[in-house]
């Protein structure tokens, strides 16, 4: 069975001045660890929500020109046993290039097949 599996990562970034700088810096960072291996992972910047009062924030916190940025990475996974295979596979391929960068396990659904197939893009 397919799956699509989405981690969080946190990134950080150095030398910044604005939420925007961090996170143009931060996906292009991660997609040049990611690259040429993991191409077909997917990145994307992600607002964060406050566990105590529920608002949204950006997804980069800045402190003294560095900042941390949260990023949702999604991969599909083919052909795997089940949910937790699917997972393991994408940790470790994802935290094979993303040394030191912490990933959070955020979701893991089936992935549908397309009508066109596989390998056309």
């Amino acid at each position: 069975m397919d799956y699509a599996v989405t981690l969080e990562a946190a990134v950080p970034v150095y030398n910044v001045e604005t939420p925007n700088e961090a996170v143009r810096i931060a996906i292009s960072k991660t997609g040049d660890m990611l690259n040429p291996d993991l191409k077909y992972v997917e990145i994307t910047a992600v607002n964060r929500t406050c566990p105590n009062c529920g608002d949204s924030h950006e997804p980069a916190f800045i402190a003294a020109n560095d900042g941390l940025v949260a990023l949702e990475l999604e991969m599909i996974v083919f052909n795997a046993e089940g949910e937790e295979h699917a997972l393991r596979i994408a940790r470790k391929e994802i935290g094979q290039k993303l040394r030191n960068i912490p990933l959070k396990i955020l979701n893991i659904v089936v992935h549908e097949k397309s009508e066109e197939g596989y390998g056309q893009e």
